[in-house]
């Protein structure tokens, strides 16, 4: 199971947890969302779950419940800026589609 972060999402993760001023890393999960089924969820983690698994890179930590790695095995987590947008972008190679819109993505 792997779980990567490039350094430009590293670089963000850091600076979100120092704005914040505390906190163990970067809590990745998964929730039933859309048309597709489902959607990422970003969240401070403070503590550590039974069941998380965590991924250090760059000096930052990624945490997934084991309920979760399934969905998110191989998956890359960046930040790009692309004009005046800038977000963490997911590139998952589980995913076999994606709805229209862009909100939820499908694994089946």
């Amino acid at each position: 199971m792997s779980v990567t972060v490039t350094e430009s999402a590293a670089k963000q993760i850091k600076k979100q947890l120092e704005k914040r001023g505390k906190g163990l890393g970067l809590k990745l999960a998964v929730k039933k969302s859309g048309c597709s089924g489902y959607a990422y969820v970003l969240d401070y983690a403070d503590a550590l779950n039974e069941n998380d698994q965590v991924f250090e890179k760059f000096g930052v930590c990624v945490i997934v419940s084991a309920n979760d790695l399934e969905f998110v095995d191989g998956i890359e987590l960046d930040y790009r800026r692309e004009g005046i947008n800038e977000a963490f972008k997911f590139n998952n190679p589980n995913v076999k589609g994606t709805c229209g819109c862009g909100e939820s993505f499908s694994v089946s």
